[in-house]
């Protein structure tokens, strides 16, 4: 990677995407401790407070050595989306080295964010509602406008969970709101643009490997701690792993099966983050990178 790093131009942004445990946050430390700059933090699992161990977060030892950003620095209980994530990039001054495996903050970044209206909590607790009815992911494409339904991934019910509540909330369909997207906040010149693409079956084995070390550093007490205010439908209980643990410290399932499982979600996890990049960061520089050389 060191040859890599030789090639970055200090005076340009750096954007890092990458599947799940592929030494995106690693990369990012020796750019910004070779060269300088902040590193911020682009994976929506990682801004929240209760989570370190369960999303590897960067630990204290990491982030005394460059300037970090964005990182654990939101509450369970509260609202965050993407446009939020955006607008306090957009405040960070000097040269950024943008990293996760958020996809769609990535490419909000890159490609820029349509300005739609945040959804009332009534009507995002009506969606959730719906979403965990057996008819009402059909329900909600029924109601969907004919532009936004040809659109969106219909098999996806995060995304028709989203046009259905913008729809209901603004009357207007989520194409329509996309269609009016202004510039990036950093545009495609102004950045090396990287997708770290590690070989399949060496990064199925580091994600096992790293689940078995979150365990070791106290991954489980983490979950143990969120138990009483667990809420499965909360954004902050989509981190990878939470679920299964839980169902393990409900009773649900051994300690063995629930690692295996978290595992096993963990490695789908990264293959839909694969199939995200190669459909959205075709013109991305990418980096046919081995993770056992970046840690």
């Amino acid at each position: 990677m060191n040859r890599l790093i030789a090639t970055l131009d200090p005076g340009r942004h750096v954007l890092i995407a990458g599947p799940t445990a592929s030494g995106k946050s690693a990369l990012a430390l020796q750019i910004a401790e070779a060269q300088g700059g902040t590193v911020v933090n682009a994976d929506a699992l990682q801004v929240w407070s209760c989570w370190r161990v369960l999303t590897a977060r960067p630990d204290p030892a990491e982030t005394t050595r460059a300037p970090h950003a964005l990182y654990g620095h939101v509450a369970p209980g509260r609202s965050y989306s993407v446009g939020e994530w955006l607008a306090e990039v957009a405040a960070l001054p000097g040269r950024l080295i943008v990293t996760g495996g958020t996809g769609l903050y990535l490419n909000a970044l890159t490609r820029g964010l349509a300005a739609i209206p945040p959804t009332p909590p009534e009507i995002r607790a009506q969606a959730d509602l719906l979403n965990r009815s057996p008819e009402g992911l059909a329900r909600m494409i029924a109601e969907l406008d004919p532009r936004s339904r040809s659109r969106i991934d219909l098999k996806n019910p995060v995304r028709v969970q989203r046009a259905w509540e913008v729809l209901t909330a603004t009357g207007r369909g989520i194409a329509d709101w996309q269609a009016e997207t202004p510039p990036p906040l950093i545009a495609p010149g102004a950045a090396h643009r990287l997708v770290l693409n590690p070989d399949r079956d060496r990064l199925a084995d580091r994600i096992a490997l790293r689940f078995q070390a979150m365990m070791d550093q106290g991954a489980l007490d983490e979950v143990r701690r969120m138990l009483p205010q667990w809420d499965p439908g909360a954004l902050w209980a989509k981190a990878i792993g939470a679920p299964e643990l839980v169902a393990h410290l409900r009773g649900a399932r051994s300690l063995e099966q629930a690692v295996q499982q978290a595992i096993v979600a963990t490695r789908q996890y990264a293959k839909a983050q694969r199939s995200f990049f190669r459909g959205r960061m075709r013109d991305w520089d990418w980096i046919e990178a081995a993770p056992g050389a970046v840690t």
